[in-house]
């Protein structure tokens, strides 16, 4: 009985091909859009036709790719960085401050908000771009961040995807709005969205801030 599962060709050389045609289709698409034609990026590539199928099932699958080496490249290390602090012992306020940073720096480059552009384009015909954009950019910190932020006996947090929510509505998400439209946030503001949000967050969701006595204010958690 012969499989039909297609099998994506494998060593040294393949990998080279598969490289050219990944990095062929990120250059076609962002000229050209979706619309851009395999024969077009196999020609970028310096391959045949026929190998750019080799290693992908269709344009979808390859513009997913497209995609996941985009966000790796802008956020693989910022993840790394987060990981490495979490490990180290930093505090937590200065864990999220600095992803946060990276963050903004890797998702306002101009190429990748060309990209989240294109695929808010094509997510209604191809809703698996917008999967792969959300599964690949900050919601890959989700898990990281949440077995932090449960770690810890200080805050109170009863609904964790909500707060993962808020966190990026306060750190990040101006920035992706702003930068889409053209609009770089002056440093300062950037700084102060960043550091003023983690802050904002923290306290928020500090243990028993509804029930203290006295009127002293509260530090947030270092």
């Amino acid at each position: 009985m012969t499989s039909t599962t297609r099998r994506a060709p494998s060593g040294e050389r393949a990998t080279r091909k598969r490289t050219a045609i990944v990095r062929a289709a990120h250059k076609l698409f962002l000229e050209q859009g979706f619309g851009t034609g395999m024969d077009h990026i196999a020609a970028e590539a310096g391959v045949s036709k026929v190998t750019v199928y080799n290693h992908f099932a269709g344009k979808e699958e390859l513009f997913t790719e497209v995609v996941n080496d985009a966000l790796e490249q802008a956020l693989g290390r910022t993840m790394r960085a987060m990981q490495e602090r979490l490990r180290s012992g930093d505090g937590l306020r200065e864990v999220l401050t600095a992803t946060a940073r990276d963050w903004v720096e890797g998702l306002v480059q101009p190429e990748v908000l060309a990209l989240r552009a294109l695929i808010t384009a094509e997510a209604r015909r191809f809703p698996e771009l917008g999967r792969a954009w959300r599964e690949q950019g900050p919601d890959r910190f989700a898990g990281p961040l949440a077995a932090a932020l449960d770690a810890r006996d200080d805050l109170d947090i009863p609904d964790m995807d909500l707060a993962i929510t808020q966190f990026y509505a306060l750190v990040l998400y101006p920035h992706i709005v702003h930068s889409a439209y053209g609009d770089r946030l002056d440093p300062r503001l950037t700084d102060d969205l960043i550091t003023k949000g983690v802050d904002m967050f923290l306290t928020y969701y500090r243990k028993g801030r509804h029930t203290g006595s006295g009127g002293e204010p509260r530090k947030s958690p270092e």
